[in-house]
């Protein structure tokens, strides 16, 4: 960017003078003339560590401090958002405190929830995972306190000079110097917006971050910007967008080797107890190298690095045998990130995230179980669940949507799943290892991510097993990283997918349809006029079919005009514009059609979602607060609800839900509809009014069925009452963390009772019993059926008993040979087979069942029973195969039997013969 983006007056009044880097080649201000570097890492070294740049604070001063600050400069105050973001379908996590605003109060849809703000947001980024507990600095949750203003043309809030100045005003406050602060010129992109900012450095710490957001990616007309080979275009809104790092600001106070020492200092101490470590906290010679290494370390780059040549360099930086560093620091840095995983899950899993294979569900595992694993490094005395909770504590449990109860039996689940993985998944690299053994080829990293993936095997077991194989793994210092890169954002469909695509630019030219099924939505008959038909889809100027949308099918029925009748099959939305596809006749442009929905299915599908709404609400009652709708499919006659849950739900719950269901439906609760601005309906309800996914645009519709609240597009009926009965057919678990609801709502509810009634009547009618006597006649009949299957696996073992007693055959070079037929089951003909093999013989024996099966063994290397079965199965119409000791076959041509049976008969002994 131009260097005019950054000469403020701010800078020229207070005498900053614009200086380059002699490192870096980067341009920063400074009110040192003399300074010759930006004074960001590894420019410089950090300078703040035993000689703090602020006064002493803890997390919860600094954060008061800075929200009192910006409250005193004529800022609100605003709640934190979750780190869920759920406002979001780009993104999983919170990743900045300016997420919260994107997309719709940073594009101007919608106006902000204060103007200006300021609020201090926790941000979970993974993207350096690894780097987490050995770089001394970075984190996976931090919290980003910030100050926005958003200034339209019409409103001008305050801009670059003032935000610099409230900067230095605050860093002032805090017992910082102003003059040690170097404000370096960085421009800025992300979230499809950009602009020019500066980076805030003190101490050789950047504490901040000052971005002036005022292009975006979207064309306005006016000339492109190029920032990072993209093109941005000028908005109309210029944001400030500001962020201050909590924790670096108390680090900067505090002078600490790491920051974890201190943010954590009280679960540091506690980790390193559990860990009996806690003999290195009064040694001096630990002190001194933890210090020495942390102003090192710190500002190394861990990404993309080879760790052992990263520790070489600092070793040899602080002249400490590398070897030595390692024995020190490693079992430190994993203190450090547990320290740092733990709260994080907290927030996560206090945030209602479950963990799972999928979405944000998937982010949270991946960092529960890394947590797991470096416990288990250590030999750590306490439990995940203890630590989770304490760090609850610590942030304040009223803090959290979930309570700590229900986050420990998360955390106790996964800690349950995660040893059965490891149980089964060393058999599975075992195998794999083998495999690239035998061919001398190292085990691939994208083997290592797959078994990750799909399995939830680590690296470290892949490694650890592998070498007891044989095999060689090479995985990167960053594997973390990478695998949570590939899950951080939300996968977008491809438009190659969209169906509407061939007429969807016909479909946009024409005026929006006038949406009939809100304004009646109890009518089923309509008039309108057709505006435009082509490929079989019909336009009219209003309608009261609703389209297919938010998991609920579109209406049916059928379109009348005076020389025609077509019957409406499906129905979708492009735009503002409804498409009919018609089938049966063809319609013109201008004429008037009479439409007619029907009704039986509109009112169904009414049932049937607004039944949706009402067992999210009681699964939620029931399960607990982290439920969260995963997908909805609507129906007339059976729909299905999914919803994250940390493990399977039992039938006392399915029962529970059921009853609590039907209470509101029982409650005859109004369903009230109404369109709300996005923002204000998002303070009003919270962001659990996102389960079907984020609707776009200025103002949301908004349906509330006695407590719960939703945006939504569908069909309801007007009060709960008008469902007449919900019920619960069953419940699937479809993966880790999600579980299906199977329901049905109303009459078709009924219909499910009364088939199942009927199942009942006639499974009891083939008993002979009465349906209240079912389940005791059930149990007792499956009783008596396993004991005679056990009498009949007795007798047949028997049987196999006196057939080998009849199996003569005949001696071929000194080998018993037995080729004979035997009617027999399969079972039987497999085990007289093998008592031949077991005594060095060779058998060839069939039974006839319709077709002919065939079973060869062969207790000597001379004969191949697999060849045997194959030459004999292929003589009978079939086919067959196996080892060279046992193979199996059959054939449906069971006349040549014997004829097949002399032809293996003459295999066998030619082999045996040599011959």
């Amino acid at each position: 960017m131009l260097e005019d983006e950054y000469t403020l007056d701010y800078f020229r009044s207070e005498g900053f003078v614009r200086k380059v880097c002699k490192a870096c080649g980067s341009a920063f201000w400074t009110l040192d003339p003399e300074q010759e570097f930006c004074g960001d890492a590894p420019c410089v070294t950090y300078n703040f560590i035993g000689n703090p740049v602020f006064k002493p604070h803890t997390i919860d001063e600094m954060r008061e401090g800075f929200l009192s600050f910006f409250e005193r400069h004529g800022h609100t105050r605003l709640e934190r958002y979750p780190v869920a973001a759920r406002w979001r379908d780009d993104i999983y996590l919170t990743i900045a405190s300016i997420a919260d605003f994107q997309p719709f109060v940073t594009s101007g849809v919608v106006p902000p929830p204060a103007n200006p703000l300021t609020i201090s947001q926790p941000c979970i980024r993974l993207n350096d995972l690894d780097s987490v507990g050995r770089s001394g600095r970075h984190l996976t949750l931090f919290e980003m306190m910030a100050h926005h203003a958003f200034n339209t043309p019409e409103k001008r809030i305050y801009w670059k000079d003032e935000t610099v100045a409230l900067c230095d005003e605050f860093i002032a406050s805090i017992g910082g110097d102003p003059a040690r602060v170097t404000y370096k010129e960085h421009p800025w992109y992300g979230g499809g917006n950009a602009g020019a900012s500066v980076e805030v450095l003190i101490g050789g710490l950047e504490v901040a971050t000052l971005v002036f957001m005022n292009l975006g990616r979207q064309k306005t007309g006016q000339p492109p910007v190029e920032v990072d080979g993209e093109l941005y275009y000028p908005m109309r809104l210029k944001i400030v967008d500001t962020g201050y790092g909590l924790e670096r600001f108390v680090w900067a106070s505090k002078g600490s080797p790491t920051i974890y020492d201190a943010v954590f200092p009280d679960m540091v101490n506690r980790l390193m107890h559990s860990a009996h470590l806690e003999n290195l906290l009064d040694n001096p010679e630990f002190t001194k190298i933890m210090g020495l290494s942390a102003r090192v370390a710190g500002v190394m780059d861990i990404s993309g690095t080879n760790l052992y040549k990263l520790r070489r360099k600092v070793a040899e930086a602080i002249d400490v045998p590398v070897e030595r560093l390692e024995r020190i620091v490693v079992p430190i840095e994993k203190v450090y990130a547990i320290a740092d995983h733990t709260r994080c899950l907290a927030y996560m899993l206090g945030d209602c995230i479950v963990p799972s294979n999928v979405r944000e569900g998937y982010l949270a595992r991946l960092v529960l179980r890394r947590t797991l694993r470096m416990m288990n490094d250590l030999s750590m005395d306490e439990e995940l669940a203890d630590l989770v909770e304490a760090q609850m504590e610590v942030a304040g449990k009223d803090n959290f949507e979930q309570d700590v109860d229900a986050v420990r039996e998360i955390v106790e689940s996964e800690a349950e799943r995660y040893a059965s993985t490891l149980e089964r998944g060393r058999r599975i690299v075992q195998k794999i290892a083998r495999n690239y053994r035998a061919t001398s080829s190292r085990v691939p990293l994208q083997e290592v991510i797959t078994l990750y993936d799909s399995h939830g095997i680590p690296p470290e077991v892949v490694r650890e097993v592998a070498a007891g194989e044989g095999a060689v793994v090479e995985i990167p210092d960053n594997f973390y990283s990478l695998i949570a890169q590939m899950h951080l954002e939300a996968q977008k469909e491809s438009k190659e997918d969209d169906p509407l695509a061939p007429c969807r630019e016909r479909a946009e030219s024409l005026p929006p349809t006038r949406k009939l099924y809100y304004d009646l939505p109890n009518e089923v008959e309509f008039e309108a006029v057709v505006l435009d038909y082509f490929d079989g889809m019909a336009v009219l100027d209003q309608t009261l079919f609703y389209p297919e949308g938010g998991g609920q099918p579109s209406d049916t029925g059928t379109l009348v005009t005076p020389d025609n009748v077509v019957r409406v099959e499906e129905v979708r939305k492009v735009g503002d514009v409804i498409l009919h596809r018609v089938m049966g006749g063809t319609l013109k442009r201008g004429e008037r059609v009479k439409g007619m929905v029907d009704e039986e299915r509109r009112f169904s599908l009414m049932r049937h979602h607004t039944a949706t709404h009402i067992l999210l609400y009681a699964a939620k009652k029931v399960l607990g607060a982290h439920v969260h709708q995963a997908g909805a499919q609507k129906g007339s006659e059976v729909s299905r609800l999914d919803i994250q849950h940390y493990r399977h739900i039992t039938p006392e719950e399915l029962q529970k839900i059921e009853i609590e269901a039907n209470r509101m439906v029982m409650a005859d609760l109004p369903v009230s509809i109404s369109v709300e601005e996005r923002t204000k309906a998002e303070r009003k309800y919270g962001f659990g009014l996102y389960q079907g996914g984020v609707p776009p645009g200025r103002e949301i519709r908004i349906v509330r069925v006695g407590n719960d609240v939703q945006a939504c597009a569908g069909t309801h009926v007007r009060s709960t009452g008008e469902i007449g009965v919900i019920r619960v057919m069953g419940v699937e678990h479809i993966q880790d963390g999600v579980e299906r609801l199977v329901f049905s709502a109303g009459l078709a509810a009924v219909r499910a009772v009364q088939r199942m009634e009927e199942l009942i009547r006639a499974s009891a009618g083939v008993l002979s019993v009465q349906p209240e006597n079912l389940p005791s006649t059930v149990a007792r009949f499956f009783s008596e059926w396993k004991e005679q299957r056990k009498e009949i696996e007795r007798l047949r073992s028997r049987v196999v008993e006196l057939e080998k007693q009849n199996l003569e055959g005949e001696v071929v070079d000194g080998l018993r040979v037995v080729v004979r037929r035997v009617d027999a089951p399969q079972k039987e003909l497999v085990a007289l087979a093998t008592s031949v093999a077991d005594e060095g013989g060779v058998a060839l024996i069939a039974s006839v069942d319709g077709a002919a099966r065939v079973v060869a063994t062969s207790g000597t290397p001379a004969v191949n029973a697999a060849d045997l079965v194959r030459e004999v199965c292929g003589l009978l119409g079939g086919k067959g195969g196996g080892k060279p000791n046992l193979a199996q076959g059959a054939g449906p041509d069971a006349s040549r039997l014997e004829e097949a049976l002399e032809q293996g008969r003459k295999m066998i002994i030619k082999a045996l013969h040599g011959k």
